[in-house]
């Protein structure tokens, strides 16, 4: 891919050297720091596509870097890449803006489809317009604002993304392997709730205080947001 730049901020030199050699050979350029500090500076150097960090790093920890990174740019893609592999740690790093959560030790391979499928997603228009609705419910792609009966919603980026999935996908059930993969850009994994966790995030939302619910589960099936009249 020309002219697609990633930042990785690793202090293991090692992996950090390993990953860029393997980006570079693919055709990406790549840039490292090895402290979370220097990392965010270079941040704020540069325009960058994409972002590798570790969470356990020197100067600035990889969660308050995300967030950080997320302040200053909502949209680009931010990839956790960590050997804390506690569902509670990978809940932390979402809500902090990352878009996806892999675990050490990794196979490139992975990562590398994984980059190309967030890369892919961001760089993808969409020709559905910028309003998303289902009854009283309203998404501004634009703006990132979320309504319902005029009360403003407030969403962490994973949950606005994957509240996005629902109402593109209104009336439709779908399964939580379809969430995994949509979403989180993961393959399922049966031994996790994260989904779970983030739909219950989602109900209490945007359906708590209201009459009519939006977020059903279909059990054995799944979820499905269903419009309202």
């Amino acid at each position: 891919m020309q002219d697609i730049h990633i930042l990785i901020i690793e202090d293991e030199k090692k992996i950090a050297d390993s990953l860029k050699q393997g980006l570079s050979e693919n055709g990406f350029e790549v840039e490292v720091a090895y402290d979370g500090s220097i990392g965010w500076k270079i941040f704020k150097s540069r325009p960058f596509e994409l972002v590798i960090l570790d969470i356990n790093l020197p100067g600035m920890n990889g969660y308050e870097l995300c967030k950080a990174i997320r302040l200053a740019n909502e949209a680009v893609p931010v990839v956790m890449l960590t050997a804390m592999n506690a569902v509670e740690d990978k809940i932390e790093g979402f809500d902090a803006g990352a878009d996806d959560y892999i675990i050490k030790p990794f196979d490139f391979r992975e990562l590398l489809v994984r980059i190309r499928a967030l890369l892919k997603r961001i760089h993808t228009t969409v020709a559905t317009g910028t309003l998303l609705q289902a009854g009283d419910l309203l998404m501004n792609l634009d703006s990132k604002q979320v309504t319902r009966n005029g009360q403003t919603v407030s969403l962490t980026a994973k949950e606005f993304q994957l509240l996005e999935y629902f109402l593109r996908n209104k009336n439709r059930v779908v399964s939580r392997a379809d969430i995994a993969l949509q979403v989180w850009d993961i393959d399922f994994d049966t031994r996790t709730n994260v989904i779970d966790v983030y739909v219950n995030y989602l109900r209490k939302k945007i359906d708590k205080g209201f009459d009519e619910p939006l977020i059903h589960t279909q059990v054995g099936m799944g979820y499905v947001l269903k419009d309202i009249s």
